[in-house]
């Protein structure tokens, strides 16, 4: 082969690589391992875009370099095959998620394929395989058989609690458990029947039924999570989402929040992600306060974190969702505070949390007494106050909150400010619709001593008490779908949870006639026939949500086809944490935070050897598409050139970027072709052609802005792509996809290619030693690759490999002892044209991804001239080069032999020679 032609060899190196099992690893002591993992892709029917295969090339590199490097490099691929796409797609279309899942998962292959990645297949793991989720099964039986230790902080066998409970009974016990659990001795515990002493260890284990707030989507039948709720509809579909109270599974994640918060500082992740964990999980120390209600045995009770503001509060608020609102709402409120919770409860917390501008409540006409001061002031219920935070009572300081202010400026409420007794009054005009009162016995302390003092003041009143709170809430763990895990477990006739037996795992997704809900409201599985445990016992019906899967997938990886465990002791004991891990921002409070959780657990009942799952997290930024506008003037079928939209009235309209050429220009046949409402469209043009505008965005099928992959690698060659999506910018950062700006690496792979083979496809290569020029642009462009693996600078290196390439051209090298190393450390990044110079032109057996990466040599990259600007009379004429350890006199002496510097002397002699030595040459005539 003459000339570089990607098609003739990219499907054969990738067919070879997956026909000799060169990417296939197992355990191997004798080498130090490295384990490289990205965040595993959901199989949509869409495929990848161009956009989707950065983070995996970027990984691909370090994997590959790591193997050159010498070691035992794991770097597998699997697919989050369960979720709400395929199943809402089989109710539209009747076919079961099995199928389109199956047909996506060999579309997501076969692209992947493509692009050339190192992934030992080997080792693919689906989430929705029962030979998978029979362990995530599994660890949920495990979850259900323990209890958390708050004296030993760490999870124990339930077994060991039970133990405890028939010795002691329940005193002692400091475990993380239910709010309200009932005090027992060890005779009363021996007392209770079997029903009863399971509905108290329900209160206990780490998975526990509970009645939970939720998000219900009734058109989609299912619960959905936080993050898949925007502005009270569903992201999938847009759909109206409601708050409602349903038994739930839980999982007691709050067990771990101190653990969760403390370990971060062990890993080399970046401090936004940390951040914004800190912030989910919320930790935070203040006391809780009891709030008499007016004229009712009722104490409402509020968390905060600044109880010495107490002399400040003016109102009290509750959650919409509070239990307690019927009780104490009058009856000339009672219409009003139910017309606002039926709107209220339908928000999101998430939607409430955000939307700090929002202000919005209704008076109970009840009122509470504060504590500390004997002041009764209203009670109201409002959205900005959430249920599953502290105890879903706020009580509400304007003079010191942001948010109470601007309630109490919207609905007419006082705002007192706290001043000290020594401090002389002012006019209360001056803090609006308020007054003044002194801070009493907490007068002259710091903010500090005041916090400790109220909290100690609360307590010897007996009103409150020191209390830690977190954000963070027990993660609900049931969905009302179909196409998830089955949750192991039946019920007895009394209704008791029960685990399903070992030796009927995994418990399958039965077969039903439709993927809906019952008539009845039961979840989907509840249409399944004859699916009874032992055939009499009901099974629970709700199925596992997305994470369940992901939160344990990359401990599969390490021993995928263990019929006897989640992972062997050996294998895990070996491959211990991701070295490397690569996935989106988007993951941070929830898959990244869920898996933690599960690996703390595994490791607490000692199934593995290391407390955290992630050694180092990167979070890959976003290739953006660009998309092409056209300007629709405003009650018309007419279309106006981008230039010329400024003097209409316009709409602007996505088109499809294939419509488009490199100038931006429109193909306005094509476009009418494109679609039917383009048929008879009329366009004002400029200088004869529509001009479409653009703007940089998220790529969409929404917004026709799509770049194939498939398509690119056709054009220019997988490795092409892969170096160009390095060469867009930083990792981390997010970039606009250009096709223009593709053709400059296309360019140097060719050029890369002729060094090797010339155009008649004769091989250059030779075995002449190397120049010094040559051996500084390898060592040079060595240590930079080198380096920039380490610190992810891919970007930095694709330049360098260009500079090296034409200084190698310019020097006319095709010597076998440059090239050779020159292909090693190109390999990570080219791996299909690397290879095939590695056989064809060096006449290498053996595959490149078996070599060893070179060491760049110091000695190479140190100067041994210097190029001297030669000045004459103040000015520079000319450029001469000396070896650094050439004496000035010897310098002296020659510089006035050069052609140059005779034409400009004239002949004379110079009345000074000034050399500085490895700087400049003046000389002066």
């Amino acid at each position: 082969m003459s000339e570089y032609n990607h098609k003739e060899f990219e499907p054969k190196w990738q067919q070879y690589w997956n026909e000799n099992n060169l990417y296939k690893v197992t355990v191997d002591p004798n080498k130090p391992k490295y384990y490289v993992l990205d965040m595993f892709p959901y199989p949509s029917g869409a495929g990848l875009h161009v956009g989707h295969p950065l983070g995996y090339i970027a990984s691909d590199i370090v994997s590959r370099y790591k193997r050159l490097k010498g070691f035992n490099v794991l770097h597998p691929m699997g697919f989050d095959s369960f979720g709400l796409p395929a199943e809402q797609y089989a109710i539209e279309t009747g076919q079961h998620p099995a199928v389109t899942t199956e047909a996506n998962i060999g579309t997501f292959k076969g692209q992947l394929n493509k692009i050339g990645f190192s992934y030992d297949w080997d080792r693919e793991v689906r989430t929705s395989d029962p030979s998978f989720y029979k362990w995530t099964q599994w660890i949920f039986q495990q979850l259900f058989q323990a209890w958390y230790d708050v004296d030993a902080d760490k999870a124990r066998p339930i077994a060991e609690l039970i133990e405890i409970f028939e010795t002691k009974g329940s005193a002692g016990v400091n475990a993380v458990c239910a709010a309200e659990t009932v005090a027992f001795t060890a005779e009363e515990w021996k007392g209770f029947n079997k029903e009863r002493q399971e509905e108290i260890l329900l209160d206990y284990r780490l998975t526990y039924l509970d009645e939970a707030v939720v998000n219900w989507c009734p058109a989609l039948g299912t619960v959905l999570a936080n993050d898949e709720v925007k502005d009270g509809l569903s992201e999938r579909g847009g759909h109206p989402v409601e708050r409602r109270k349903m038994k739930q599974w839980m999982m007691r994640i709050t067990a771990y929040a101190d653990r969760l918060i403390r370990n971060l500082e062990g890993l080399d992740w970046s401090d936004a992600v940390k951040e914004m964990q800190r912030n989910w999980i919320g930790k935070s120390r203040g006391c809780e306060l009891d709030f008499q209600v007016k004229g009712s045995d009722i104490k409402l009770t509020a968390f905060t974190t600044r109880p010495d503001t107490i002399f400040g509060v003016t109102y009290v608020v509750l959650a919409p969702e509070h239990e307690l609102i019927s009780e104490l709402v009058t009856e000339e409120q009672k219409a009003a505070v139910d017309e606002y919770i039926e709107v209220a409860k339908n928000r999101s917390e998430r939607e409430r949390q955000a939307d700090v501008k929002h202000v919005s409540g209704v008076f109970t006409g009840a009122y509470v007494v504060n504590p500390l001061t004997g002041e009764e002031v209203p009670l109201w219920v409002a959205d900005y106050v959430l249920a599953g935070y502290g105890t879903g009572v706020v009580m509400a300081v304007p003079s010191s909150d942001d948010r109470d202010f601007r309630f109490a400026n919207h609905f007419d409420l006082p705002i007192v400010r706290v001043i000290e007794g020594t401090e002389e009054m002012e006019d209360p005009t001056e803090v609006k619709k308020g007054k003044m009162i002194n801070s009493g016995f907490l007068d002259g302390l710091t903010s500090d001593e005041a916090i400790k003092v109220a909290i100690d003041k609360a307590v010897e009143l007996g009103v409150g008490e020191a209390k830690v709170n977190y954000r963070i809430r027990d993660a609900v763990f049931s969905r009302q779908r179909y196409w998830g895990e089955p949750v192991p477990v039946y019920y007895s006739e009394e209704g008791i949870p029960h685990l399903v037996e070992a030796e009927q795992m995994p418990l399958e997704l039965p077969a039903v006639d439709e993927y809906l809900p019952t008539a009845d409201g039961d979840p989907p599985l509840g249409r399944a026939t004859d699916w009874k445990y032992d055939g009499k016992y009901a099974y629970e019906l709700t199925t596992m949500p997305g994470w369940a899967g992901s939160s344990w997938y990359f401990l599969r990886y390490m021993d995928p086809k263990n019929e006897e465990a989640f992972v062997g002791k050996e294998a895990v004991a070996y491959w211990n944490q991701v070295d490397f891990y690569l996935g989106g921002t988007e993951h941070a409070t929830g898959h990244l935070l869920y898996s933690r959780f599960w690996n703390m657990f595994l490791y607490d009942m000692g199934f593995i050897g290391h407390e955290e799952p992630f050694k180092k997290l990167v979070n890959q930024g976003m290739i953006q598409g660009r998309s092409s506008l056209i300007y629709k003037v405003k009650d018309t079928n007419q279309y106006v050139s981008h230039g010329l939209k400024d003097q209409y009235e316009v709409q602007t309209k996505h088109i499809d970027i294939k419509l488009v050429n490199a100038n931006d220009e429109l193909d306005i046949e094509g476009l009418k072709a494109w679609r039917a409402d383009y048929a008879d469209a009329e366009f004002i043009l400029e200088d004869g052609a529509y001009k479409c505008g653009y703007v940089v965005e998220k790529m969409s099928k929404s917004k026709y802005n799509v770049v194939n992959p498939d398509e690119v690698v056709e054009k220019y060659g997988a490795d092409t792509l892969r170096l160009y999506e390095m060469f867009l910018g930083p990792l981390e950062q997010s970039k606009p996809w250009n096709i223009q700006g593709i053709d400059g690496v296309a360019k140097f792979l060719r050029k890369l290619w002729k060094l090797f083979i010339d155009d008649n496809g004769k091989v250059l290569v030779n075995d002449k030693e190397p120049n010094d020029k040559e051996l500084k642009s390898l060592h040079k462009t060595i240590k930079k690759a080198g380096e920039d693996v380490e610190n992810l600078s891919f970007n930095t290196s694709v330049p360098a490999f260009m500079v090296c390439v034409n200084e190698l051209a310019a020097l006319k090298c095709s010597k076998r002892a440059i090239l050779e190393d020159l292909l090693v450390i190109i390999s990570p990044y080219a791996p299909h044209i690397t290879e095939e110079l590695w056989h064809v032109a060096l006449g290498k057996e053996d595959s490149i991804v078996n070599a060893t990466y070179p060491t760049h040599e110091e000695k190479y990259l140190v100067e041994s001239s210097h190029e001297y600007p030669v000045s004459i009379n103040g000015k520079m004429r000319t450029k001469i080069s000396y070896p650094l350890d050439m004496p000035k006199g010897d310098i002296e002496v020659d510089v006035l032999k050069d052609e140059v510097v005779q034409k400009w002397t004239e002949g004379k002699t110079p009345k000074k020679i000034i050399v500085v030595p490895g700087r400049i040459i003046n000389i002066v005539v």
